[in-house]
């Protein structure tokens, strides 16, 4: 029993004696493995029926199952004509219902003996399992396939069933992926032209390939007659013997399907056409209806099923009581009918067992959404009959497998009101391999029941079934059912209590732990959102009592005494929690034990008794959540995997569930930590810490909407329904002191430059430029030196040119405030971003292109001759950039009031058009040399942009935040960046990401060549004209969500291959680009991919493990395939096979995040940048195995190592304005250039680079570059940090982070020029003013900002006069007397 708790984070340590004991208490799984049977058969297969074995064995695949235990070889004493079937499933609901059926045939058949063999699609991943397979085809009679949806395994199943396509009796596949569909055939009938006939037959499957594919076969079964007329008699026969078989499938039970098996084989085995085989009809179920285990029979009104439900003789009163709560469920109608429906019939009782009445509603296609209506749905109130809807089907609401509608399933969901889980049954592993996996569930059972269902708004992705490996019958996990079902009712509770009795606790994070940083979030005032939502919950008719009068009161009250130490009681301390009362409420205490020692511990503890900061108001608790714990201790921090909540977090969560007894829990802001503990990746079990510890709470989490990645990370490991908020609005950079003033002297330049003036305003322009310290981003020459005209007018060309670019980037101004939208003027820039993108796919051309048009030129072009400085070109764009400004502010006061609110935009635009009125924007470009600009276009523009203006001043998020919190149903919509997809907007939805398989898009890929080109290019200019052999490079799950995969893209292009989609639109492979279409060498690469990308696209980490792979196996020159190239000299040294020598997908371990730097920069944690390069290595060495996927995240440290040995570039991407490389500390978390330098043999520098797709134009800089361009848009620029000051004390702490952040590009990279810490001394030290409101606002954050200053100085990143240490020295010990003086 032992392995059964192998999994990297519960307890090692402990000897077989001792678990046996701990395994009486309630930490393990034991209560899932199935009960043993009485009557157990033989298997031949697995030694014992309980063998554990660990997820890596075998075959390295993620299932171990194998055909034999569905192999039935007959007896056949009195020498019969043996029929051989084949069949291929994607679930295994069918293999008990199959094999009961062809024993039961031969037991007594008179005219012939079955032999039969079925496979899980997935198994024919193993190499042997698929020869198996192929050569069970070679002598069989007939083949069965449904539902056979996954394309790489669809095109291994065609391959081998075509090879035999003309031998077998009779093919038969029921709803699959059109390409297996054509392998269809039954005497005359076939399908091979599916999808290209023009008979009627074949246009309904062309019309509903996919959600209502099954739904119009089961229509057709009806409407057969009409459609038989078209079709040649004995065609007519076959069709409709074919339609018959499509019922027996669907019917699914035993009898169903031995007569199945008897019409086929009657009809299409030649040995037994003689003989007249009798059958009976198909029975027929509903396709529609209720069912209950305990009721006489199915119903298809929901009236008479009540009514039974209310004379059951076994119900108790209570549960009969009108006021008893009622949860809807929807079922998979195959379950029912093949007898696999123990699971169903689990959670069923365990609802009823909780006194919850239960409508199971079922539907026998793949769309549920007219079923959710006709049966959950009063027809006459058209109010929901339930107070929540758990689906465990695991599948999307419309379309299961297939195709989907989410604007369909959205639209029945929205009409039901209520929130909707989606609870998952194992499909492709069986008990014992999840618990064992580091993974958890097969990323394809994540694409297919994980992602696709939170596209309709689906919620909380619990494990509640598991699979026998011998019968293939689903079994409930009765902790997960229990936990399921409590969660279920809970969220419906919160539809049937009031809101005066609902009690709420509001989490706020502090991170890093400092006084300063209470109510950290990214972009949020996170107080004053918290009052804004506190204020309107009160007008609401929430309890809010004793809710003070400002939001800045409400601080001091939360923080006590925001000016203490973090380290003194000073943080409020709501409730202390003795060490027996934590035991009692914390189950598993003691497996925290290995990690932290016996409780209390030293952390959120006095000692004796752990202490739970925060303020409770009434019926509302503000509690402040714990941090990691680990983050002050360098050794911890070196650690590969990730330690376990310490017991100050786990009783946080304890006193919220079971003290405070909260209805929900609201997480404020982007992020905390619950859901970055260690467990799976995704399907939770009972030992993954995220799932204990947010136990049976109802969470609802504010989350920022342009980070999907990681607020998809919280839905799926903590369960959170998570509510998108507006990032602030932003606004271009602008210009100040030197920079203007350079801006004012290119301006006389232009006009002086033919009058004798010109060299003196160069000399100038020149001398300015290098006080500003843009002689690093531009070749100025020396002043004084004689230049031609030409050449002058390029200098002044250049240095406009960078000017231009520090002016027009865009910053998020100040911190968002929940509910308090931006006014219709704050959304100007915004809106001119997104007017500056041409979107084909809308037929929408961009602003800046019309503009461009309109003078005879291409923006494109305009684009290239601004970056090398041409100076007409400079002046062009800045001219279409202020016409474009000007054009969209001109629009916005035309559809604003006087108030500044929006007017409606769409009946403002046809006044506008139907009086004649010239148009505002034609009117404003009527006075600049765009004024023949092409007017159908400029509406087409406006009128999107109007819309987009209603969107982005919509207020939604408190709105959402009441539905969540009255148990209704959020709206689901994509997370990701405004300006790239204005569909993030409005905010206040429940944020989802995106199909992981539908990435990279087509369009990633061009805009990926069009970088990848960029950047070799710019790295042959940097290298003496040679290629870089291998690029370092960082893959988030952000960036790849709002570009569709262009960063994932990059990789394919980098190595010379381009993904293939199939029919769906799905990328699960890759085809070589032949090296004369790629027209240079393939360049090697060193992936490293954020946790955060592993969780969500674990799927395209194998991709890339694939076509790498492939890629080191072609049969090409050294020198124009590196990959092969390092393959094969790394494979000589490490002794191993070329394959495993070109691993180059590389990550954390399942459950761990991030390098660690970022926690050892922000906390000061770190002796040296060999301390720092260590813990890259140790825990980013993680290696994806396409050969193995199921074996998860293995440690490869010496590959890795020799890998980035290799490089001679490092490169990660920015694809959106508001965050940038030091807005966040992800950035240099992940950042290998010094760590290369140390490993590279020559000790020679690589190349950094930054793609910034952040504009239309997209460019590739130096880190150098991107640093400088950061500090002088932001951390120096005083429309920021004036911004930042006007949230005061959340405001001071932003600033300080960015400081930090830039040391932390110091330490990894060494790519930050001294001026930048000189020029944040002058503004933020030096001028006395700015140096007494930072301190006075926030002195903790203050303190930080001095100490690091301090540290940068001591590390050797800045150097500076002696007398600039003494005065922060002499500050740092006035800050550090106002604390402690206030704290006396």
């Amino acid at each position: 029993m032992a392995s059964l708790v192998s999994s990297p984070f519960t307890l090692p340590s402990l000897k077989q004696d001792q678990l046996s004991s701990l395994a009486q208490k309630h930490y393990f799984l034991h209560s899932f493995l199935p009960k043993k049977s009485t009557n157990q058969t033989t298997i031949t297969t697995t030694t014992s029926k309980y063998s554990i074995k660990c997820a890596a064995v075998g075959n390295g695949l993620f299932t171990q199952t194998t055909q034999e235990v569905r192999r039935i070889v007959p007896e056949n004493k009195d020498n019969l004509p043996t029929v051989k079937i084949v069949y291929v499933v994607l679930e295994a609901q069918y293999q008990s219902s199959l094999t009961a059926a062809v024993q039961s045939l031969n037991k007594t058949s008179k005219f012939a003996s079955f032999e039969v063999v079925g496979y899980l699609v997935e198994e024919l991943r193993d190499k042997d399992a698929y020869k198996t397979f192929c050569e069970d085809l070679e002598d069989a009679n007939i083949f069965i396939g449904s539902l056979i949806f996954v394309e790489e395994l669809a095109l291994k199943v065609k391959a081998a069933v075509e090879k035999e396509r003309d031998r077998l009796d009779a093919v038969l596949v029921f709803p699959s992926m059109p390409e297996v569909m054509r392998l269809n055939k039954l005497g005359s009938f076939s399908m091979s032209q599916l999808g290209q006939s023009k008979s009627p037959f074949f246009q309904l499957f062309k019309k509903k390939q996919g959600a209502g594919f099954a739904d119009s076969m089961l229509k057709l079964v009806r409407t057969l007659p009409k459609v038989l007329k078209y079709l040649p008699s004995d065609k007519a026969q076959d069709a409709r013997l074919y339609i018959l078989s499509l019922q027996f499938w669907l019917g699914g039970s035993p009898d169903n399907l031995q007569n199945f098996l008897k019409m086929i084989s009657g009809s299409y085995v030649p040995a037994l056409k003689s003989q007249k085989i009798e059958y009976s009809d198909p029975v027929l179920f509903l396709d529609v209806g209720i069912w209950h285990p305990l009721a006489p029979c199915m119903y298809d009104d929901v009236k008479e099923y009540l009514n039974w439900y209310g004379t059951r003789k076994d119900a108790n009163e209570k549960l009969k009581s009108p006021d008893a709560p009622v949860i809807g469920l929807v079922l998979q109608r195959s379950h029912i009918v093949t007898g696999d429906e123990g699971h169903y019939v689990a959670v069923i009782m365990e609802l009823e067992a909780k006194g919850a009445k239960v409508i199971p509603i079922f539907a026998g296609g793949l769309d549920f959404s007219g079923p959710v209506e006709k049966l959950l749905i009063d027809p006459v109130t058209k109010k929901s009959m339930v107070n929540s809807v758990i689906s465990l089907t695991g599948f999307a609401l419309v379309g299961g497998p297939a195709r989907q509608d989410h604007p369909r399933a959205i639209e029945a969901l929205t009409k039901l009101d209520v929130p909707y889980l989606v609870a998952l049954p194992l499909v492709f592993q069986t008990t014992e391999e999840w618990l064992n996996s580091t993974l958890g569930l097969h990323p394809i059972q994540v694409a297919l029941q994980v992602a696709l269902p939170e596209l309709d708004g689906g919620m909380e992705p619990i494990v509640f079934a598991g699979r026998d490996p011998r019968t293939g019958k689903s079994h409930a996990l009765h902790k997960r059912v229990e936990q399921l079902c409590t969660r279920a009712i809970r969220w419906g509770e919160l539809k049937r209590k009031s809101k005066a009795e609902k009690k709420l606790a509001i989490t706020v994070f502090s991170f890093p732990p400092d006084k300063g940083n209470v109510g950290t979030a990214a972009y949020l005032n996170v107080f004053s959102s918290i009052y804004s939502v506190l204020k309107d919950l009160q007008r609401d008719g929430y309890n809010v009592e004793g809710l003070p009068e400002t939001s800045e009161a409400l601080i001091e009250e939360v923080i006590h005494d925001k000016e203490a130490q973090f380290s003194s009681p000073n943080l409020n301390v709501a409730y202390k929690m003795g060490v027996r009362e934590y035991q009692s409420l914390t189950p598993y205490a003691t497996a925290l034990e290995e990690n932290w020692g016996k409780p209390p511990g030293n952390l959120n503890s006095d000692g004796e008794s752990l202490l739970v900061y925060g303020k409770q108001y009434g019926n509302i608790f503000i509690g402040v959540q714990p941090t990691f714990g680990y983050e002050g201790d360098p050794m911890r921090l070196l650690f590969s995997k990730s330690a376990s909540p310490h017991h100050g977090f786990a009783a946080y969560y304890s006193f919220v569930e079971k003290i405070f007894k909260a209805d929900a829990v609201l997480h404020f802001g982007t992020h905390g930590s619950l859901e970055f503990m260690p467990g799976k990746q995704v399907g939770m079990s009972d030992v993954c810490y995220p799932d204990s510890l947010i136990g049976n709470i109802p969470n609802v989490y504010y989350y920022a909407a342009n980070n999907p990645s990681e607020a998809t990370i919280a839905k799926r490991r903590s369960y959170a329904n998570t509510i998108s908020y507006l990032t602030p609005p932003a606004e271009n950079a602008g210009l100040y002191k030197g920079l203007k003033q350079l801006s004012e002297l290119i301006s006389s330049y232009q006009s002086l430059k033919d009058t004798g003036r010109g060299q003196q305003i160069v000399s100038s322009i020149i001398s300015t430029a290098k006080q500003c310290n843009l002689d690093k981003d531009v070749d100025l020459p020396d002043e004084g030196e004689e230049i031609s005209a030409k050449e002058r007018d390029l200098v002044v060309g250049k240095v406009y040119a960078k000017i231009m670019e520090i002016e027009s980037r865009l910053l998020p101004c100040g911190l968002h405030v929940i509910g308090e939208p931006p006014s219709a003027l704050e959304a100007i820039a915004t809106l001119v971003n997104i007017a500056a993108l041409d979107r084909p796919e809308d037929e929408i051309s961009s602003l800046p292109g019309i503009l461009a048009e309109t003078v005879g030129r291409e923006i494109e072009d305009v684009y290239r001759g601004s970056d090398k400085g041409i100076l007409k070109d400079v002046e062009l764009l800045r001219q279409i950039t202020e016409a474009s400004r000007g054009a969209v502010t001109s629009f916005v006061e035309q559809t604003t009031n006087k108030k500044g609110q929006v007017v409606d935009v769409k009946d403002k635009l046809s006044s506008i058009l139907g009086f004649g009125i010239n148009e505002p924007w034609v009117q404003y470009l009527s006075g600049t040399k765009f004024s023949r600009a092409d007017r159908a276009k400029l509406r087409t523009m406006f009128e999107f942009l109007g819309e987009c203006l209603k969107q982005i001043v919509a207020d939604n998020e408190l709105g959402s935040l009441k539905q969540a919190l009255e148990g209704k149903y959020v709206q689901p919509g994509p997370g990701g960046d405004p300006i790239r997809n204005p569909k993030v907007l409005p905010t206040g939805k429940n944020i989802h990401a995106l199909d992981p398989q539908a990435i990279p898009t087509t369009a990633a890929m061009q805009s990926a060549k069009v970088v990848v080109d960029r950047l070799i290019e710019r790295q042959k200019v940097d290298n003496g004209g040679k290629y870089p052999e291998t690029v370092a490079l960082v893959l988030w799950g952000t960036d790849n969500i709002k570009t569709y995969g262009e960063s994932l893209a990059q990789v394919l292009w980098m190595i010379g291959v381009r993904p293939m989609a199939d029919t769906f639109g799905r990328v699960n492979r890759v085809e070589i680009v032949s090296l004369e279409e790629l027209g240079r060498p393939r360049i090697d690469v060193v992936v490293n991919c954020s946790g955060v990308f592993r969780d969500l696209f674990i799927n395209q980490m194998n991709l890339l493990d694939r076509a790498v792979k492939m890629v080191a196996e072609l049969d090409e020159p050294a020198e124009q395939n590196y990959v092969r190239k390092h393959a094969l000299e790394q494979a000589e040294t490490l002794g191993i096979g070329v394959r495993e020598a070109a691993t180059r997908i590389f990550s954390n371990a399942s459950g761990s995040y991030s390098s660690n730097i970022n926690l050892a920069v922000e906390n000061s944690s770190w002796n040296d940048e060999k301390q720092l390069q260590d813990m890259y290595l140790s825990r980013k060495s993680f290696a994806f195995d396409c050969d193995a996927p199921g074996a998860g995240m293995a440690e490869n440290r010496k590959v890795f190592e020799m890998a980035l040995s290799t490089a001679d570039a490092t490169f990660q991407n920015l694809d959106s304005s508001e965050i940038s490389l030091t807005d966040v500390s992800h950035y240099f978390d992940s950042d290998p250039t010094n760590l290369v330098q140390n490993l590279r043999k020559d000790g020679k520098k690589p190349s950094a680079y930054i793609a910034d797709t952040t504009t239309a134009n997209a460019q590739v800089r130096t880190l150098a570059e991107t640093v400088r361009l950061d500090a002088r848009t932001k951390l120096l620029n005083p429309k920021w940090y004036e911004g930042m000051m006007s949230s005061g004390y959340e405001g001071v702490r932003e600033i300080e982070k960015r400081l930090t952040n830039t040391v932390g590009w110091s330490a990894t990279s060494g790519q930050v020029d001294n001026w930048v810490y000189e020029e944040a001394n002058n503004t933020f030290i030096k001028d006395e003013e700015m140096l007494n409101r930072l301190m006075n606002t926030n002195p903790n954050s203050f303190r930080k900002l001095v100490q690091t200053f301090l540290e940068a100085n001591g590390r050797g990143y800045w150097e500076t006069s002696e007398q600039n240490i003494e005065m922060l020295k002499e500050l740092y010990s006035q800050v550090e007397d106002k604390i402690e003086g206030i704290d006396r």
